[in-house]
């Protein structure tokens, strides 16, 4: 029976934590909110996403709410046996023990070239399929119990559901397994058997603004996505416009036409939730840059700010590698950190701090370089994420990147993503909401990006004495 109700959830499970947004469909305004965090570590027994979940859901109230959906963390393998049971703890998309399965994967289908052209995406460590292989190879007894595998909102969504025959996911989640194909829109059996040994059970991919089941109370159950997918449909970007969030790694994103397929293996070509594409690059250094600069410093975000804002463009020949933890765009699984061009002249706090922000933004322009040779266009920049608060990144960003930046307002994106999508199935038709836009600069001198990422590509490919 439907209920009558007003308002729609969404929610957002990531690595971290449960968060939970009320929102009005009518508007896209958020009425509660609540969090509930989840526990560390990169294997996670799923009954705690789901118990975090509940902890969230009981906290904001549903009574008034009329339908629910999820985005969640992407790429988590969560293998069920025959009853519907993890057979083991979930291995989450930060897990790289399977590193070298993927290697071994790419060379077993032909190279990196055949798996674009196969889904779409060349696989690393973080990509689903990876982890059955390492799961095959390395827990034998598990993998033999394993009847089906599911995504992370797939699982919680199926939950919501009450457990149906038929799980569902939808195209953008499917998109990061490395058995879902952005270029036909269809699973490739082949490529999961390749990886697996053998067949497993897998969701049907649901259409987008699809009511796939109801809760015990009634509510709406949407399709849910990961949660890229969400912040992007969220926040619904224009042609033209890339998405830079910058969180404690870093993504960059925009919706597109056409399927992405890079042999370079830099850009990711997901689906987004709409029905088109999500061609994505991730870096592992973002946010984290800066607090590591303010750490380094002895400073606090703002002492912080004030000291690279006080730098001159360049800091002086000062460059900072931001691979503090290796780095995925490129793939430098074991680079590290460096400054170069340290002279006695330029050894200032404001320059040591000046050539952390331009070497994080630097990292992101890359990141935006290989979205563009990709064939997507960028001719304006929107950024989220704690980074985006910098009131440095914010200066610095739009001479960096070469682009004008709009800084979007502080919200849980992926979470109102989801709740858009709970509302499109409730409503059959997408909301048009938009999201605020707080702070829009436009780049004031070009010559900064040619400078400073000329000296940052010199450092960046080992030319700089």
């Amino acid at each position: 029976m439907a209920r009558s109700a007003t308002y729609v959830a969404g929610v957002d499970s990531s690595t971290q934590a449960t968060k939970v947004l009320v929102v009005d469909p009518a508007d896209g305004s958020v009425i509660r909110e609540a969090r509930r965090p989840h526990p560390d570590g990169t294997e996670v027994d799923p009954r705690a996403w789901w118990d975090a979940l509940a902890g969230a859901l009981g906290e904001v109230g549903t009574d008034d709410v009329a339908a629910i959906g999820v985005a969640g963390q992407q790429h988590g393998m969560v293998l069920l046996d025959e009853a519907g049971q993890p057979v083991r703890d979930a291995l989450l998309w930060n897990d790289t023990r399977s590193a070298p399965d993927a290697r071994a994967l790419i060379d077993e289908l032909g190279g990196a070239e055949a798996w674009a052209e196969a889904v779409g995406t060349v696989p690393v460590a973080s990509i689903t399929a990876t982890k059955l292989r390492w799961t095959a190879q390395h827990e034998p007894e598990n993998a033999a119990r394993a009847r089906s595998v599911m995504l992370p909102h797939d699982w919680l969504t199926w939950r919501l559901a009450g457990a149906p025959a038929e799980p569902t996911t939808d195209r953008g989640d499917a998109s990061g397994t490395g058995y879902w194909s952005t270029v036909t829109g269809e699973y490739r059996p082949d490529l999961l058997e390749m990886a697996f040994g053998r067949g497993l059970s897998v969701p049907r991919v649901a259409s987008p603004g699809e009511v796939v089941g109801r809760t015990s109370d009634g509510l709406a159950v949407s399709a849910g996505t990961g949660d890229n997918a969400g912040a992007a449909l969220a926040i619904g970007p224009a042609a033209g416009e890339v998405v830079i969030s910058i969180g404690t790694s870093g993504a960059v994103f925009t919706g597109h036409d056409q399927p992405s397929t890079d042999a370079s293996g830099l850009v990711a070509g997901f689906a987004d939730a709409r029905g088109g594409y999500l061609p994505l690059v991730c870096t592992l250094n973002a946010a984290r840059v800066l607090g590591a600069g303010a750490t380094l410093l002895g400073v606090d975000p703002e002492g912080f700010d004030e000291l690279a804002r006080a730098a001159s463009p360049g800091a002086d020949g000062l460059v900072l590698l931001p691979y503090l933890d290796g780095e995925r765009t490129p793939d430098r699984p074991d680079a590290q950190g460096r400054y170069v061009g340290l002279t006695t002249t330029n050894a200032t706090r404001e320059n040591l701090a000046r050539a952390t922000v331009e070497g994080m933004l630097c990292g992101l322009a890359d990141a935006v370089d290989a979205l563009v040779d990709q064939g997507v266009p960028a001719r304006r920049a929107l950024l989220i994420g704690g980074g985006s608060r910098s009131g440095a990144v914010a200066a610095l960003a739009p001479d960096i990147l070469g682009l004008p930046v709009e800084v979007l307002s502080p919200q849980e994106y992926v979470a109102l993503g989801a709740a858009r999508q709970a509302a499109w199935a409730l409503h059959g038709e997408e909301p048009g909401w938009t999201v605020a836009r707080e702070t829009t600069r436009d780049v004031t001198d070009a010559s900064v990006s040619e400078q400073v990422r000329a000296r940052y590509a010199d450092v960046r490919d080992g030319r700089a004495r």
